[in-house]
């Protein structure tokens, strides 16, 4: 008998218990649901020989971060895919390894072609997805639109009762600006599977484009007490009901929440949300008025310091580089955008050099050089996409740019920017920052 994966593609197993461990363990893997490693590993126990399995198990640990276990796992999937693999599966094993590989060009053209022939291939029509997936990490300025299109040419193959496409395609429309209908479709994604972190984060993403930040901390604490603090979304959800807290005006609350449930050490996910969550929440913290507690600018730097020492990775760069700046560590800022304008100058930046230049601002805003920094960010507004994330994570950047025009005397830049961006979603921080200019 043939077993088939939840989405009716066929998998090169006898076994029926693996098979049914199998769909389970990618199914909590795509809803970031804590056991997709339990059920993996246990479908591997049932049948040793199970090729798809063992590559599962390597996109799951290349997704927590776990790179040696990552490589080990996905060579012994290609090994045994020679053997006991059809056409689609060792397609879909090549794909995943040269992800696993860290060839995210080559893997981003295979995942579209394999798409081509078996749209149904949910993992590896999702590499592309979301806030860190290969077309938000492939500097390309068009990638919000990049998902959409993604979507729309594969949206045959599911049915809409396929809670993770809903999803996927919900928050693809939400980040290319269709808020409405993103969220419509979110909201359906949600009814169909309640117990899915991403389409939960999805949710808070759609919430904060549409203004609606009382409905996202609703949701959030509705739901983040039944979501295991191991899941790997947990701590990035709770930085969103943070940093919507300290939108709100409620930054003792803000600040519980960083210390409960955020901050490096406590937050149990993957090394790029951690530090990345911290040093947004922080500068933020800072730049509507607060002083951060001492030692916590300290913690993230130490804790970023033994991950990111290398520059390369746009995003974690930007991140890095606000945190160097509030520390005070000039010199490892410094050569971080020189080693970023070397990669340009190599060509080997694809987000170019709006990276460094994004670095060298945020020591000029961090130096009280709002000049400077101003000069640097204006010209950048429609390069700023090319260093990935999501648009709830880039706005720090257009933060940082309106925050330096006000306090440059630049008054009518920073009018004109608040007022596009509250034409565009209600916000009671640009609300103020507009009526403190005046």
């Amino acid at each position: 008998m043939t077993w088939t994966d939840r989405r009716g593609l066929p998998l090169s197993t006898q076994s029926a218990r693996a098979a049914t461990l199998y769909r389970e363990g990618v199914d909590l893997m795509l809803a970031a649901w804590p056991g997709a490693g339990e059920a993996l590993d246990a479908a591997i126990a049932e049948d040793p020989d199970f090729a798809m399995a063992h590559a599962a198990r390597a996109r799951l640990h290349a997704v927590s971060a776990e790179s040696a276990l990552a490589r080990a796992r996905m060579a012994e999937a290609e090994r045994l895919a020679t053997a006991r693999a059809d056409a689609r599966e060792a397609s879909h094993i090549a794909v995943l390894a040269l992800s696993v590989a860290g060839r995210a060009g080559p893997a981003l053209e295979a995942v579209l072609s394999h798409v081509e022939a078996w749209p149904s291939d949910a993992m590896i029509l999702g590499m592309p997805l979301g806030a860190f997936g290969l077309f938000a990490f492939s500097g390309r300025a068009d990638h919000d639109q990049a998902r959409v299109d993604l979507c729309a040419r594969h949206a045959h193959a599911y049915p809409a009762d396929d809670w993770w496409f809903q999803s996927s395609q919900g928050w693809s429309r939400v980040e290319n600006g269709d808020v409405a209908g993103g969220l419509g479709q979110l909201e359906a994604a949600y009814d169909l599977r309640p117990m899915n972190a991403n389409t939960v984060h999805a949710l808070c993403h759609a919430r904060h484009e549409a203004g609606e930040g009382g409905a996202a901390l609703a949701l959030l604490e509705g739901w983040l007490p039944g979501y295991d603090r191991g899941g790997i979304l947990h701590g990035h959800l709770s930085w969103h009901g943070a940093v919507t807290m300290l939108e709100r005006g409620d930054a003792a609350g803000a600040l519980d929440l960083y210390l409960a449930a955020i901050r490096p050490g406590v937050a149990r996910g993957v090394p790029i949300n951690v530090v990345s969550d911290a040093a947004a929440f922080l500068w933020r913290l800072e730049a509507y008025g607060h002083a951060a507690p001492a030692g916590l600018w300290d913690e993230a730097a130490a804790y970023g310091a033994a991950r990111f020492a290398q520059a390369g990775h746009p995003f974690i760069d930007l991140h890095m580089a606000l945190i160097e700046a509030a520390v005070g560590r000039r010199e490892a800022l410094n050569a971080r955008a020189a080693a970023l304008d070397a990669m340009v100058a190599q060509g080997a930046l694809a987000a170019g050099p709006a990276a460094p230049a994004i670095c060298r601002a945020a020591l000029a805003f961090a130096d009280g050089d709002y000049a400077g920094c101003a000069d640097l960010l204006a010209p950048l507004a429609a390069e700023v996409v090319r260093v990935g994330g999501s648009g709830a994570q880039r706005e720090l950047v257009d933060d940082m740019l309106v925050l330096a025009q006000m306090r440059d005397g630049r008054a009518g830049a920073a009018r004109a920017a608040l007022g596009r961006r509250l034409a565009r979603r209600p916000s009671r921080r640009d609300a103020d920052w507009l009526q403190a200019l005046g």
